[in-house]
């Protein structure tokens, strides 16, 4: 069974994006993203309406939030599904703080509450399940990054009951040489980074809106369970007369259950 995901920043709504601010944009994100005929579209930022409004967008896609209550200041990574290939068994919320299951909570000098979202699937094609986890981690210190990353390892092996093959993935605003991938790798030794297994060149995924940041590097990754076969991984580099869909590129990814 061949699984097509999908992990997009998509930039918080802001007006101080001028051009760029979320009315002039989505279109063009929502078409991006589409175009891939992805099973599941992971999202980081964006608050409830921009996400419910981007939903509304992805002919197809549902919002996994059954299981959240949300607030109204909060950024989430989000889970879109196809609804037609996908079935969610279960799925929920994990805030990266001393307090995971306080919804907003926040520890660790982080600058804003982060989270994870999870959830179990099921493919309506062939039945094959899998765990798959959305997050987006803080984006100043990287020894906050690896404390949320910390709680993220140890609250998620409890909800992933039936040991399916996971796959992680999100904005660490960290890079795969960081001491965040080293934490999730030394607990997690059974996945493995898709990129560097088909050896590609390192390429930079924020980009301000630009297209290129020198000082940038891979910072949205997708780490896959090693009994996943890995066919295709890029990011999708797509503008429209100057306008880009979104300050990271899109990281697309073509899996074999």
């Amino acid at each position: 069974m061949t699984l097509r995901l999908i992990s997009s920043n998509i930039r918080f709504e802001n007006a101080a994006d001028e051009s760029h601010d979320w009315p002039k944009r989505k279109t063009l994100l929502a078409n991006t993203l589409t175009k891939f005929n992805a099973d599941v579209i992971g999202t980081q930022e964006g608050r409830q309406p921009q996400l419910k409004d981007f939903e509304s967008l992805l002919p197809g896609f549902e919002l996994i939030d059954s299981h959240r209550e949300w607030i109204t200041e909060r950024m989430y990574p989000t889970l879109y599904i196809n609804s037609e290939n996908i079935t969610v068994n279960k799925s929920g919320d994990i805030w990266l703080s001393e307090t995971p299951y306080e919804a907003g909570s926040s520890s660790f000098k982080s600058s804003f509450p982060r989270l994870c979202t999870w959830a179990s699937l099921t493919t309506k094609k062939n039945n094959h399940s899998f765990f798959l986890i959305n997050t987006h981690l803080d984006h100043v210190l990287e020894e906050t990054r690896v404390e949320q990353i910390k709680v993220l390892l140890k609250e998620v092996k409890d909800k992933n009951t039936e040991n399916l093959p996971v796959i992680l993935m999100g904005d660490f605003n960290s890079s795969p040489d960081s001491e965040v991938r080293q934490e999730i790798l030394s607990q997690w030794s059974f996945l493995h980074d898709p990129w560097h297994t088909l050896q590609l060149k390192e390429e930079t995924s924020y980009h301000k809106f630009q297209g290129a940041y020198e000082e940038g590097t891979r910072i949205d990754w997708m780490l896959v369970d090693k009994k996943v076969k890995t066919h295709d991984i890029y990011l999708d580099k797509s503008t429209e007369e100057g306008l880009y869909p979104s300050d990271h590129f899109p990281l697309m990814g073509i899996f074999e259950l």
